[in-house]
């Protein structure tokens, strides 16, 4: 292998490619970066069995050869070094890296092992990187972190009408983004794994253009430019969300953004280590109050200038909950909606519609 590129292209997919490497110590290739010289590109791939990357960098190359380096030696190096022009050589199992102020050697590993990128054939959509990091970004936090049950500790995505659907639930609380497209597919939904979302979405960043989506029943891959990823998909079934929605509602709030974000930080010194509030709300009484309480620091009552109609409730409420769901309400003024003390609440924006937040209230 002999090749010469630029250290900012590369520098960019050693760092993607670096954030995706296994630690799998039964496996420990996972753990590097491989690099293949052919044609006028250099294609570095990194996979942790549930996660591939492989992106192509121009690159004028004397002699093709492929080489396995440590993942956290070559983005050190890359993080290293100054911009501009880097040449690489294999010299028996030493890869000699050259720029204008550097020559560094860096020992290779044998690349047999190495996993195999799939190639991903199925049904197939195209979709503005910008929307689906949307959709994505506004529900992945509701989704379980616990493994135990994979098929909440995951991002659902399903064509319904016009829309692409994101959803995502722990049990505790459950977020639906409504994400409109000039043409929806036709599919069964699918699920990309918790971990996975979140390099997704940061590998696509603020990508703007179509990226190709396509799927099989345990995989996906999204295509766009000269980079290819690729997810394990979970192969089960998403809970029947839509049976938890209360279909009526007996009391609404509507409420300034800013005025109940305000009132939850404030609430959120004086609650208990369960992050445990409670909302009340008498529309005779024209009266809307977070409270919180812990009886090592003291107490706090906010009352909130509200429009309110229906019946008097009470609800307590896990505060974090409550505030995660402000990132994907971008609406001035939100509802919540309630039935029942025990049942559901529902929060949306007053001019936004597209995105839907439900969260179960605690045991007091």
């Amino acid at each position: 292998m002999k090749i010469e590129c630029s250290i900012e292209k590369i520098r960019e997919a050693i760092s993607s490619a670096d954030r995706i490497t296994g630690k799998n110590l039964t496996l420990p290739i996972l753990g590097a970066i491989l690099f293949i010289a052919e044609g006028k590109t250099i294609k570095i791939r990194a996979t942790n069995l549930s996660l591939g990357i492989e992106i192509e960098v121009p690159a004028k190359i004397e002699q093709e050869g492929t080489v396995a380096v440590k993942s956290d030696v070559i983005s050190t190096v890359f993080g290293s070094i100054q911009n501009g022009t880097v040449s690489f050589q294999l010299e028996g199992d030493m890869l000699r890296i050259t720029t204008k102020q550097n020559t560094i050697s860096v020992k290779t590993l044998p690349y047999d092992d190495f996993p195999t990128i799939p190639v991903v054939s199925g049904d197939s959509f195209s979709i503005p990187g910008k929307k689906l990091i949307e959709g994505i970004r506004a529900v992945a936090y509701s989704a379980a972190v616990s493994d135990i049950k994979p098929e909440i500790s995951s991002v659902y995505i399903y064509p319904d009408q016009n829309n692409l659907v994101f959803v995502a639930t722990d049990s505790f609380r459950l977020a639906e983004k409504k994400i409109a497209l000039k043409k929806v597919p036709e599919f069964g939904g699918i699920l990309i794994p918790f971990k996975n979302v979140a390099e997704i979405m940061r590998i696509i960043g603020e990508y703007t253009d179509d990226v190709a989506i396509c799927f099989s029943k345990n995989q996906l891959s999204i295509l766009y430019e000269s980079v290819y990823i690729t997810s394990r998909l979970i192969d089960g079934i998403f809970p029947d969300y839509k049976q938890i929605i209360p279909k009526e509602f007996t009391t609404n709030v509507t409420v300034l953004k800013s005025d109940i974000v305000q009132a939850l930080k404030l609430s959120h010194i004086f609650s208990d280590k369960f992050n445990h509030i409670t909302l009340s709300v008498d529309p005779v009484k024209k009266y809307c109050a977070v409270y919180s309480k812990n009886v090592d620091v003291g107490e706090n009552n906010t009352i909130l200038d509200t429009a309110i109609s229906g019946l008097p409730v009470e609800v307590s409420l896990n505060h974090r909950y409550m505030i995660d769901c402000f990132q994907s309400i971008h609406a001035d003024s939100l509802t919540l909606s309630f039935t029942l003390p025990n049942k559901p609440v529902v929060l949306q924006g007053v001019s936004d519609q597209t995105f839907m937040y439900l969260i179960m209230p605690m045991n007091r």
